[in-house]
């Protein structure tokens, strides 16, 4: 896995408001389950209580993994970016030459990946193909289901 995860400053605050609800709001819900779960009575045959620790314990690693995304993050001034090959947070329309179909992704860190928006994360299979490439080359694609050949028709700063 890389140094650094390179972030937009829309994703880093996302992710920071994120890791500040689940300490103040999740712990605060967490702490009241299980507080609940301890009136009910004998703690060893208490799956309530139980559950509770669980889903505790589920919520600090979650507040763990945030914390480390944030302390590796680097946040990029999308306006200084080379447009001239495809790099992190350049937008990038794609042919696939099999089917004859255009496609266009941002490429994007692996948080803020989110294929309803069009986002795909640089260490993405796709993602890794497409680096590096300019307008006119082809990039070979190893994908599940063989090799998928793409030609870069743009690339832009949305």
């Amino acid at each position: 896995m890389s140094k650094y995860n390179y972030m937009t400053q829309e994703g880093y605050d996302r992710l920071n408001a994120e890791l500040e609800d689940l300490k103040t709001r999740g712990r605060a819900e967490a702490a009241a389950a299980i507080a609940e779960a301890r009136e009910k009575g004998d703690l060893s045959e208490n799956a309530e209580y139980d559950a509770a620790k669980d889903a505790q314990g589920l919520l600090e690693m979650k507040i763990n993994e945030l914390e480390t995304a944030l302390a590796k993050s680097r946040v990029l001034d999308q306006s200084e970016l080379d447009t001239s090959s495809v790099v992190v947070f350049t937008t990038v329309t794609i042919k696939n030459l099999k089917v004859n179909k255009e496609m266009k992704y941002q490429l994007v860190s692996e948080t803020e990946a989110n294929l309803k928006e069009k986002k795909i994360s640089v260490t993405s299979p796709i993602g890794k193909g497409l680096l590096g490439k300019k307008v006119g080359e082809i990039a070979d694609i190893t994908t599940p289901n063989g090799i998928i050949k793409f030609e870069i028709l743009n690339i832009e700063l949305v």
